[in-house]
């Protein structure tokens, strides 16, 4: 069975920085890429970045530009998303996704979801 396991949310102040990681099993990690989205209440997910097959990174929430770096270990199958930074607009439920090959930043495009793991930062 293919399974994403996002991790290492919680509860920062602003300016303070977490690491998530996404640990998966059931599929071939160095022919995916992985991304992370995230959803905040009351909007949609967004695509926030995305680790691709080859490594290529592709960040498409501006806001997190610079701020958020995102990396893989094929070893471990698993991808980390390093967060600094953080402000309260940054609050979300933050999930990993995988999809053969290339980087999407569509939520519909990725084939599979793990569960989310809760980001809160207070002012």
């Amino acid at each position: 069975d293919v399974q994403l396991q996002a991790s290492g949310g919680g509860l920062v102040q602003a300016g303070g920085s977490l690491r998530l990681s996404c640990a998966t099993s059931g599929f071939t990690f160095e022919n995916y890429a992985i991304g992370w989205f995230r959803q905040a209440p009351g909007k949609e997910r967004e695509g926030v970045i995305c680790s691709g097959r080859a490594g290529a990174r592709s960040v498409y929430a501006d806001s997190v530009n610079g701020r958020f770096t995102i990396s893989r270990d094929n070893a471990k199958n698993t991808v980390y998303l390093q967060v600094n930074s953080l402000k309260p607009e940054d609050t979300a439920v933050y999930y990993c996704a995988a999809r053969p090959y290339l980087c999407s930043r569509d939520a519909i495009a990725m084939r599979h979801w793990g569960k989310g793991t809760l980001v809160t930062v207070s002012s």
